[in-house]
């Protein structure tokens, strides 16, 4: 198992949509063993393959909910279907989510409160998954990934301006930029 280098906002993988996965091999296999890995040494409640560079449908998840139950599995080829969003006032404590591609900031966003994911495991097999709440989010999170979206491309006014401000003071937005886990430096 490796610790993968995390790529950062401004890579061309992390903003186009990602292919279906074909291939239910060997090489699958230790990807998503790499990307739980990467995923812990963040550490972070998901990633998605664009993330670490590989421009397809997948993602890792991992996450440990208020009555210590652990969520924790590989989607493949999800389809991600979501309730209409709230109306209410946003709320900056409970709203907040961070990117690991988007590293070290966090700015609160409006996600749908209930999902249902539809996915394949590594062996092919279906399952499908309701989630509300703080497990919700992460799905929709590591969905739109796979579409070439990150939650920074998603913020309303006056986050969105906060949010460029910090790209553009940390020189991101460019290709070849990531961070290896476990390193205080980001990567060219």
């Amino acid at each position: 198992m490796a610790v993968l280098p995390i790529r950062i906002t401004g890579d061309p993988v992390l903003h186009s949509p990602a292919a279906p996965v074909t291939e239910f091999d060997d090489e699958l296999r230790q990807l998503v063993e790499d990307m739980f890995e990467t995923m812990d040494a963040a550490p972070g409640v998901g990633l998605a393959g664009p993330q670490v560079g590989v421009p397809l449908r997948l993602f890792v998840f991992g996450w440990t909910d208020d009555d210590d139950v652990l969520h924790r599995g590989v989607a493949i080829n999800p389809v991600l279907w979501q309730s209409p969003l709230s109306i209410d006032e946003l709320d900056e404590d409970e709203e907040s989510e961070g990117c690991l591609s988007f590293p070290g900031e966090r700015f609160p966003l409006r996600r749908a409160e209930y999902v249902i994911l539809r996915a394949v495991d590594l062996t092919g097999e279906p399952f499908e998954i309701e989630a509300d709440g703080w497990l919700a989010r992460i799905f929709q999170h590591e969905f739109d990934h796979l579409d070439g979206v990150l939650y920074v491309d998603r913020l309303a006014h006056p986050y969105a301006k906060t949010a460029a401000k910090t790209q553009r003071k940390n020189s991101w937005g460019v290709p070849g930029l990531s961070w290896l886990p476990g390193r205080d430096h980001l990567e060219d």
